[in-house]
């Protein structure tokens, strides 16, 4: 490595990730314009109401990270663990769950952005998702002074900033909200006009269907968006 070079620290996520080939996971690729699963671009979705470029500034955030929902929120890896170790608890706490569904899905806004969420709660995600806090908490490095500083530009309650210290996210336990980010912030009429785009592919997606979760992705992130490295299916 040359003396210029600087050697990038890798970030890992615990997330939910569709089935590779599902009219899920192929709607949020098309809607983000990225599969996550193979790392390349997607430009699939015929868009009505913006031109590519806009749509490209408005989906950038959620292209970082892939299409995905939320279980343990990006970290790097604590002193002395390296991938391997992370893979391997993958794999256990994965065996040790079995598949469930969930009601369907369905487009939403949530403060300035859209997102796809479950018709109605689903409380095996939210155990889900509390039990991957957990387990994955010692492989988490603590957070550094810009990682703090980001997580704090938003409004928290107190009980948020608990979370945020504790575990290293605000939006954690009771905090927790299933959701599938497909935007980042927009303000009130572009935002209408983008849901009703999205609306519209939606609809024609077949996604809607039953939300059924019967594996957990291991992502990593390293000098550009978040990649799916693997995916271990429950065992029971």
């Amino acid at each position: 490595m040359s003396s210029g070079t600087r050697s990038i620290e890798p970030r890992y996520a615990l997330y939910y990730a569709p089935p590779a080939q599902s009219p899920l996971w192929r709607f949020g690729a098309a809607v983000i314009g990225y599969d996550a699963e193979t790392g390349e671009a997607d430009g699939s979705l015929a868009l009505r109401r913006f031109d590519a470029a806009r749509w490209r500034e408005i989906t950038a955030e959620p292209r970082r990270y892939g299409f995905h929902a939320t279980l343990k929120a990006p970290f790097r890896l604590a002193s002395g663990r390296v991938e391997a170790d992370l893979r391997a608890a993958c794999a256990r706490f994965a065996a040790e769950r079995a598949r469930f569904a969930c009601a369907g899905i369905q487009l939403a806004t949530i403060g300035r952005f859209l997102a796809l969420r479950t018709a109605s709660a689903c409380a095996a995600l939210d155990r889900l998702a509390a039990a991957a806090v957990a387990a994955f908490d010692d492989f988490r490095a603590p957070m550094n002074a810009a990682e703090r500083e980001k997580r704090q530009r938003a409004p928290l309650t107190p009980r948020q900033r608990d979370y945020l210290d504790r575990w290293g996210y605000p939006y954690v336990l009771e905090e927790f909200r299933f959701h599938m980010t497909l935007t980042g912030p927009l303000e009130a009429a572009e935002r209408a006009l983008a849901e009703a785009e999205l609306a519209e592919h939606f609809a024609m997606s077949g996604a809607d269907g039953p939300l059924i979760v019967g594996e957990i992705a291991l992502y990593r992130q390293e000098d550009g968006p978040f990649r799916l490295v693997a995916r271990y299916p429950f065992g029971g």
